[in-house]
Protein backbone atom coordinates (compact mmCIF):
# COMPACT_ATOMS: atom_id res chain seq x y z
CA UNK A 1 0.00 0.00 0.00
CA UNK A 2 1.51 3.43 -0.86
CA UNK A 3 1.06 5.90 1.85
CA UNK A 4 -0.83 9.19 0.83
CA UNK A 5 0.62 12.18 2.04
CA UNK A 6 -2.35 12.35 4.79
CA UNK A 7 -2.03 8.75 6.43
CA UNK A 8 0.45 9.58 9.15
CA UNK A 9 0.81 9.27 12.61
CA UNK A 10 -0.07 12.32 13.67
CA UNK A 11 -3.41 12.74 11.77
CA UNK A 12 -3.68 9.04 13.03
CA UNK A 13 -3.98 10.36 16.26
CA UNK A 14 -6.15 13.47 15.67
CA UNK A 15 -8.90 11.07 14.20
CA UNK A 16 -8.72 9.11 17.09
CA UNK A 17 -8.58 12.29 19.69
CA UNK A 18 -12.06 12.96 17.38
CA UNK A 19 -13.62 9.31 17.72
CA UNK A 20 -13.50 8.91 20.97
CA UNK A 21 -15.01 12.14 22.77
CA UNK A 22 -17.98 11.51 19.82
CA UNK A 23 -19.32 8.22 21.92
CA UNK A 24 -17.84 9.49 25.18
CA UNK A 25 -19.72 13.19 25.46
CA UNK A 26 -22.67 11.57 24.57
CA UNK A 27 -22.47 9.34 27.83
CA UNK A 28 -21.46 11.74 30.14
CA UNK A 29 -23.57 15.20 29.35
CA UNK A 30 -26.94 12.92 29.05
CA UNK A 31 -25.68 10.61 32.34
CA UNK A 32 -27.13 12.75 35.20
CA UNK A 33 -30.37 13.25 33.97
CA UNK A 34 -30.42 9.72 32.55
CA UNK A 35 -29.97 8.38 35.70
CA UNK A 36 -31.95 10.13 37.95
CA UNK A 37 -35.20 10.50 35.68
CA UNK A 38 -34.84 7.01 34.33
CA UNK A 39 -33.28 5.07 36.90
CA UNK A 40 -33.99 6.76 40.33
CA UNK A 41 -29.95 7.69 41.31
CA UNK A 42 -29.03 9.09 45.05
CA UNK A 43 -25.38 10.03 45.25
CA UNK A 44 -24.73 6.52 46.73
CA UNK A 45 -26.13 4.89 43.26
CA UNK A 46 -24.08 7.22 41.04
CA UNK A 47 -20.72 6.90 43.38
CA UNK A 48 -21.14 3.21 42.78
CA UNK A 49 -21.55 3.53 38.92
CA UNK A 50 -18.53 5.92 38.74
CA UNK A 51 -16.44 3.72 40.78
CA UNK A 52 -17.60 0.72 38.79
CA UNK A 53 -16.04 3.21 35.80
CA UNK A 54 -12.78 3.34 37.16
CA UNK A 55 -12.01 -0.24 37.87
CA UNK A 56 -11.13 -1.18 34.18
CA UNK A 57 -8.94 1.64 34.36
CA UNK A 58 -7.45 0.58 37.77
CA UNK A 59 -6.75 -2.62 35.62
CA UNK A 60 -5.48 -0.91 32.22
CA UNK A 61 -1.70 -2.46 33.56
CA UNK A 62 -3.05 -5.83 31.91
CA UNK A 63 -2.87 -3.69 28.71
CA UNK A 64 0.59 -4.21 28.36
CA UNK A 65 -0.06 -8.29 28.40
CA UNK A 66 -3.05 -7.83 25.31
CA UNK A 67 -0.06 -6.56 23.20
CA UNK A 68 1.96 -10.02 23.11
CA UNK A 69 -1.20 -10.78 21.43
CA UNK A 70 -1.75 -7.76 19.11
CA UNK A 71 -0.50 -4.80 18.02
CA UNK A 72 -0.70 -1.55 19.63
CA UNK A 73 -2.55 0.19 16.91
CA UNK A 74 -5.07 -2.59 16.68
CA UNK A 75 -5.50 -2.75 20.08
CA UNK A 76 -6.57 1.01 20.28
CA UNK A 77 -9.06 0.22 17.27
CA UNK A 78 -10.65 -2.65 19.13
CA UNK A 79 -11.14 -1.16 22.46
CA UNK A 80 -12.60 2.28 20.72
CA UNK A 81 -15.10 0.14 19.25
CA UNK A 82 -16.20 -1.10 22.49
CA UNK A 83 -16.38 2.21 24.04
CA UNK A 84 -18.98 2.80 21.07
CA UNK A 85 -20.63 -0.60 21.42
CA UNK A 86 -21.04 0.54 25.11
CA UNK A 87 -22.55 4.14 24.96
CA UNK A 88 -25.08 2.85 21.76
CA UNK A 89 -26.41 0.37 24.31
CA UNK A 90 -26.53 2.35 27.34
CA UNK A 91 -30.54 4.12 26.25
CA UNK A 92 -31.52 0.47 26.33
CA UNK A 93 -30.82 -0.88 29.78
CA UNK A 94 -32.01 1.56 32.23
CA UNK A 95 -31.63 -0.30 35.43
CA UNK A 96 -29.21 -0.34 38.28
CA UNK A 97 -27.70 -3.58 37.19
CA UNK A 98 -28.53 -2.92 33.50
CA UNK A 99 -26.41 0.37 33.65
CA UNK A 100 -23.44 -0.88 35.76
CA UNK A 101 -23.25 -3.50 32.97
CA UNK A 102 -23.14 -1.07 29.87
CA UNK A 103 -20.92 1.16 32.25
CA UNK A 104 -18.43 -1.50 32.42
CA UNK A 105 -17.70 -2.55 28.74
CA UNK A 106 -18.03 1.25 27.59
CA UNK A 107 -15.10 1.95 30.21
CA UNK A 108 -12.87 -1.28 29.66
CA UNK A 109 -12.61 0.08 25.92
CA UNK A 110 -12.05 3.84 26.99
CA UNK A 111 -9.43 3.27 29.17
CA UNK A 112 -7.54 0.34 27.17
CA UNK A 113 -8.02 3.03 24.30
CA UNK A 114 -6.74 5.65 26.39
CA UNK A 115 -3.78 3.57 27.59
CA UNK A 116 -2.41 2.35 23.84
CA UNK A 117 -3.08 6.23 22.91
CA UNK A 118 -1.05 7.94 25.48
CA UNK A 119 1.72 5.07 24.69
CA UNK A 120 1.48 5.29 21.02
CA UNK A 121 1.40 9.54 21.06
CA UNK A 122 5.05 8.94 23.17
CA UNK A 123 6.34 6.83 20.68
CA UNK A 124 5.11 8.74 17.77
CA UNK A 125 5.72 12.58 18.17
CA UNK A 126 9.60 13.99 18.92
CA UNK A 127 9.88 15.91 22.58
CA UNK A 128 10.11 18.68 20.67
CA UNK A 129 6.67 18.91 19.29
CA UNK A 130 4.77 16.81 21.98
CA UNK A 131 3.10 19.64 24.11
CA UNK A 132 1.64 21.71 21.13
CA UNK A 133 0.89 18.25 19.08
CA UNK A 134 -0.86 16.90 22.93
CA UNK A 135 -2.92 20.46 23.06
CA UNK A 136 -3.73 20.07 19.36
CA UNK A 137 -5.73 16.42 20.15
CA UNK A 138 -7.20 18.04 22.91
CA UNK A 139 -8.27 20.83 20.37
CA UNK A 140 -9.79 18.48 17.92
CA UNK A 141 -11.09 16.25 20.85
CA UNK A 142 -12.98 19.43 21.73
CA UNK A 143 -14.10 20.72 18.97
CA UNK A 144 -15.65 16.50 17.93
CA UNK A 145 -17.48 17.81 21.61
CA UNK A 146 -18.91 21.14 20.47
CA UNK A 147 -20.38 19.09 17.69
CA UNK A 148 -21.68 16.68 20.26
CA UNK A 149 -23.28 19.10 22.89
CA UNK A 150 -24.84 21.11 20.01
CA UNK A 151 -26.39 18.80 18.85
CA UNK A 152 -27.58 17.37 22.01
CA UNK A 153 -29.24 20.94 23.04
CA UNK A 154 -30.04 21.05 19.44
CA UNK A 155 -32.40 17.81 20.43
CA UNK A 156 -33.51 19.20 23.10
CA UNK A 157 -34.69 22.15 22.31
CA UNK A 158 -36.36 21.39 18.56
CA UNK A 159 -36.28 17.72 18.25
CA UNK A 160 -36.82 15.66 21.89
CA UNK A 161 -35.13 12.89 20.52
CA UNK A 162 -34.91 10.31 23.19
CA UNK A 163 -32.60 9.04 25.08
CA UNK A 164 -31.87 5.94 23.26
CA UNK A 165 -31.73 7.40 20.03
CA UNK A 166 -29.26 9.69 21.16
CA UNK A 167 -26.85 7.10 22.84
CA UNK A 168 -27.11 4.89 19.86
CA UNK A 169 -26.24 7.65 17.61
CA UNK A 170 -22.82 9.01 20.07
CA UNK A 171 -21.59 5.13 19.87
CA UNK A 172 -22.61 4.24 16.54
CA UNK A 173 -20.46 7.20 14.70
CA UNK A 174 -17.65 6.12 17.09
CA UNK A 175 -17.74 2.53 15.38
CA UNK A 176 -18.26 3.71 12.29
CA UNK A 177 -15.09 6.09 12.67
CA UNK A 178 -13.00 3.20 13.78
CA UNK A 179 -13.81 1.48 10.85
CA UNK A 180 -12.92 4.29 8.59
CA UNK A 181 -9.26 4.51 10.30
CA UNK A 182 -8.79 0.24 10.19
CA UNK A 183 -9.42 0.70 6.36
CA UNK A 184 -8.13 3.74 5.78
CA UNK A 185 -4.27 3.86 7.62
CA UNK A 186 -1.58 1.65 7.67
CA UNK A 187 0.14 0.16 10.45
CA UNK A 188 2.86 2.03 11.72
CA UNK A 189 6.06 1.13 13.99
CA UNK A 190 7.42 3.28 16.72
CA UNK A 191 10.58 3.95 16.60
CA UNK A 192 11.65 2.14 19.42
CA UNK A 193 10.78 -1.89 20.10
CA UNK A 194 8.77 -1.79 23.13
CA UNK A 195 9.34 -3.60 26.60
CA UNK A 196 6.47 -6.06 27.05
CA UNK A 197 5.92 -6.79 30.75
CA UNK A 198 5.28 -5.08 33.67
CA UNK A 199 7.89 -2.58 35.31
CA UNK A 200 8.11 0.25 37.91
CA UNK A 201 11.61 2.50 38.44
CA UNK A 202 11.88 3.68 41.25
CA UNK A 203 13.56 7.44 39.16
CA UNK A 204 9.87 7.65 37.54
CA UNK A 205 8.72 7.69 41.74
CA UNK A 206 7.56 11.57 40.98
CA UNK A 207 5.55 10.98 37.83
CA UNK A 208 3.84 7.63 39.50
CA UNK A 209 2.80 10.14 42.76
CA UNK A 210 1.73 12.95 40.60
CA UNK A 211 -0.15 10.77 38.42
CA UNK A 212 -1.82 9.09 41.13
CA UNK A 213 -2.81 12.51 43.16
CA UNK A 214 -4.48 13.57 39.75
CA UNK A 215 -6.74 10.30 39.37
CA UNK A 216 -7.89 11.35 42.86
CA UNK A 217 -8.99 14.52 42.11
CA UNK A 218 -9.89 14.37 38.89
CA UNK A 219 -13.13 12.31 40.17
CA UNK A 220 -14.29 14.80 42.29
CA UNK A 221 -14.61 17.18 39.17
CA UNK A 222 -15.97 14.09 37.02
CA UNK A 223 -18.19 12.34 39.99
CA UNK A 224 -19.35 15.04 41.83
CA UNK A 225 -19.05 18.82 40.12
CA UNK A 226 -21.99 17.85 37.22
CA UNK A 227 -23.79 16.31 39.58
CA UNK A 228 -24.00 19.27 42.08
CA UNK A 229 -25.31 21.48 38.76
CA UNK A 230 -28.18 18.98 38.56
CA UNK A 231 -29.19 17.95 42.11
CA UNK A 232 -28.28 21.31 43.59
CA UNK A 233 -29.59 23.95 40.69
CA UNK A 234 -31.59 22.15 39.00
CA UNK A 235 -29.93 21.79 35.22
CA UNK A 236 -31.84 20.03 32.56
CA UNK A 237 -30.22 18.38 29.76
CA UNK A 238 -29.98 21.26 27.36
CA UNK A 239 -28.39 23.07 30.03
CA UNK A 240 -25.62 20.34 30.91
CA UNK A 241 -24.99 20.22 26.98
CA UNK A 242 -24.88 24.31 26.80
CA UNK A 243 -22.16 23.85 30.29
CA UNK A 244 -20.15 21.19 28.10
CA UNK A 245 -20.46 23.58 25.03
CA UNK A 246 -18.92 26.39 26.70
CA UNK A 247 -15.96 23.66 28.17
CA UNK A 248 -15.04 22.57 24.76
CA UNK A 249 -15.59 25.87 22.82
CA UNK A 250 -12.32 27.06 25.68
CA UNK A 251 -10.26 24.23 24.51
CA UNK A 252 -10.68 24.15 21.16
CA UNK A 253 -9.70 27.34 20.91
CA UNK A 254 -6.71 27.66 23.56
CA UNK A 255 -5.56 23.91 24.09
CA UNK A 256 -3.12 23.82 21.08
CA UNK A 257 -2.07 27.04 22.60
CA UNK A 258 -1.83 25.82 25.98
CA UNK A 259 0.51 23.24 25.34
CA UNK A 260 2.77 25.20 23.12
CA UNK A 261 3.03 27.22 26.67
CA UNK A 262 3.84 24.51 28.42
CA UNK A 263 6.83 23.50 26.24
CA UNK A 264 7.85 26.89 27.13
CA UNK A 265 7.35 27.36 30.22
CA UNK A 266 8.38 23.71 31.39
CA UNK A 267 6.32 21.07 33.27
CA UNK A 268 7.00 22.95 36.89
CA UNK A 269 5.51 26.16 36.27
CA UNK A 270 2.78 24.62 34.13
CA UNK A 271 1.41 22.55 36.93
CA UNK A 272 2.00 25.07 39.66
CA UNK A 273 -0.02 27.57 37.88
CA UNK A 274 -2.56 24.35 37.51
CA UNK A 275 -2.89 23.27 40.49
CA UNK A 276 -3.16 27.30 42.51
CA UNK A 277 -5.80 27.42 40.28
CA UNK A 278 -7.15 24.33 40.83
CA UNK A 279 -7.54 24.78 44.88
CA UNK A 280 -9.46 28.48 44.72
CA UNK A 281 -11.67 26.49 42.17
CA UNK A 282 -12.40 23.35 44.51
CA UNK A 283 -12.38 25.88 47.78
CA UNK A 284 -15.14 27.86 45.88
CA UNK A 285 -17.21 24.95 44.69
CA UNK A 286 -18.38 23.89 48.38
CA UNK A 287 -19.28 27.42 49.57
CA UNK A 288 -21.21 28.14 45.63
CA UNK A 289 -24.81 29.14 45.97
CA UNK A 290 -25.39 30.20 42.55
CA UNK A 291 -26.15 27.94 39.20
CA UNK A 292 -23.98 31.14 37.30
CA UNK A 293 -21.11 31.14 39.35
CA UNK A 294 -21.20 27.60 39.48
CA UNK A 295 -21.10 26.64 35.95
CA UNK A 296 -18.38 29.67 35.75
CA UNK A 297 -16.45 27.56 37.95
CA UNK A 298 -17.07 24.46 35.76
CA UNK A 299 -15.69 26.13 32.76
CA UNK A 300 -12.63 27.05 35.25
CA UNK A 301 -12.42 23.70 36.47
CA UNK A 302 -12.52 21.91 33.34
CA UNK A 303 -9.81 24.59 31.84
CA UNK A 304 -7.71 23.79 34.18
CA UNK A 305 -7.22 20.55 33.66
CA UNK A 306 -6.15 21.45 30.00
CA UNK A 307 -2.99 21.92 31.75
CA UNK A 308 -2.43 18.71 32.94
CA UNK A 309 -0.32 17.28 29.69
CA UNK A 310 2.56 18.87 31.52
CA UNK A 311 3.01 15.33 33.29
CA UNK A 312 2.49 13.10 30.33
CA UNK A 313 5.39 15.61 28.55
CA UNK A 314 7.38 15.41 32.19
CA UNK A 315 7.48 11.68 31.93
CA UNK A 316 8.52 11.85 28.28
CA UNK A 317 11.33 14.04 28.94
CA UNK A 318 12.70 11.47 32.02
CA UNK A 319 11.82 8.18 30.51
CA UNK A 320 13.47 4.88 28.66
CA UNK A 321 11.73 5.11 25.10
CA UNK A 322 11.09 1.35 25.27
CA UNK A 323 8.92 1.84 28.30
CA UNK A 324 6.53 4.29 27.28
CA UNK A 325 3.89 0.96 27.10
CA UNK A 326 4.77 -0.68 29.58
CA UNK A 327 4.73 2.14 32.11
CA UNK A 328 1.14 4.29 30.24
CA UNK A 329 -0.60 1.04 31.64
CA UNK A 330 1.09 0.94 34.79
CA UNK A 331 0.23 4.52 34.87
CA UNK A 332 -3.30 4.45 34.43
CA UNK A 333 -3.48 2.12 37.31
CA UNK A 334 -2.30 4.09 39.81
CA UNK A 335 -4.23 7.17 38.57
CA UNK A 336 -7.18 4.51 39.05
CA UNK A 337 -6.04 3.16 42.53
CA UNK A 338 -8.02 6.23 44.08
CA UNK A 339 -10.68 6.50 41.54
CA UNK A 340 -12.07 3.28 42.18
CA UNK A 341 -13.14 4.07 45.87
CA UNK A 342 -13.18 7.78 46.27
CA UNK A 343 -16.32 8.05 44.14
CA UNK A 344 -17.99 5.43 46.43
CA UNK A 345 -17.15 6.85 49.96
CA UNK A 346 -17.21 10.34 48.37
CA UNK A 347 -21.11 9.24 47.59
CA UNK A 348 -21.44 8.50 51.25
CA UNK A 349 -19.89 11.95 51.97
CA UNK A 350 -21.98 13.72 49.91
CA UNK A 351 -25.39 12.30 51.78
CA UNK A 352 -23.87 14.61 54.45
CA UNK A 353 -21.91 17.43 53.12
CA UNK A 354 -21.21 17.98 49.65
CA UNK A 355 -19.29 20.91 50.85
CA UNK A 356 -16.86 18.54 52.67
CA UNK A 357 -16.41 16.66 49.04
CA UNK A 358 -14.87 19.69 47.62
CA UNK A 359 -12.77 20.78 50.50
CA UNK A 360 -11.34 17.40 50.66
CA UNK A 361 -10.50 17.94 47.14
CA UNK A 362 -8.94 20.81 47.85
CA UNK A 363 -6.79 19.28 50.10
CA UNK A 364 -5.41 16.66 47.40
CA UNK A 365 -4.56 19.01 44.86
CA UNK A 366 -2.40 21.17 47.75
CA UNK A 367 -0.54 17.46 48.11
CA UNK A 368 0.43 17.62 43.91
CA UNK A 369 1.18 21.44 43.89
CA UNK A 370 3.87 20.28 46.95
CA UNK A 371 5.29 17.13 44.56
CA UNK A 372 5.12 19.99 41.88
CA UNK A 373 8.14 21.75 43.18
CA UNK A 374 10.10 18.40 43.14
CA UNK A 375 10.52 18.56 39.37
CA UNK A 376 13.56 20.19 37.77
CA UNK A 377 13.61 23.34 34.95
CA UNK A 378 14.69 20.64 32.42
CA UNK A 379 13.78 17.25 33.71
CA UNK A 380 15.88 14.57 31.34
CA UNK A 381 16.98 11.15 31.75
CA UNK A 382 19.10 10.65 35.09
CA UNK A 383 18.03 13.94 35.83
CA UNK A 384 13.85 12.98 36.87
CA UNK A 385 13.43 14.83 40.84
CA UNK A 386 15.20 17.57 42.74
CA UNK A 387 15.08 15.65 45.78
CA UNK A 388 14.91 12.11 46.39
CA UNK A 389 17.39 11.03 43.44
CA UNK A 390 17.51 7.21 42.65
CA UNK A 391 19.82 5.44 40.76
CA UNK A 392 19.32 5.09 36.91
Amino acid sequence: MIKKTWQTPTNLLLLMSVSLPIAFATWMALLNNFVIERAAFTGAEIGMLQSIREIPGFLAFTAVLVLLLVKEQTLAYVALAMMGIGVALTGYFPSVVGLYLTTLLMSTGFHYFETIKQSLSLQWLTKEEAPAALGKMIGYGSMASLVVYSSLWLSERYLSLSFETLYLIGGGACVGLVLLMWVAFPKFEGHTVQRKHLLMRKRYWLYYALTFMGGARRQIFVVFAGFLMVEKFGYDVSDIAALYLVNHLFNWAFAERIGAWVGKVGERRALTFEYCGLICVFTAYAFVSDAKWAAALYILDHLFFSLAIAIKTYFQKIADPADMASTAGVAFTINHIAAVVIPVIFGLIWLVSPSAVFLIGAAMVVVSLILAQNIPVNPSEGNEVLIGKVPV
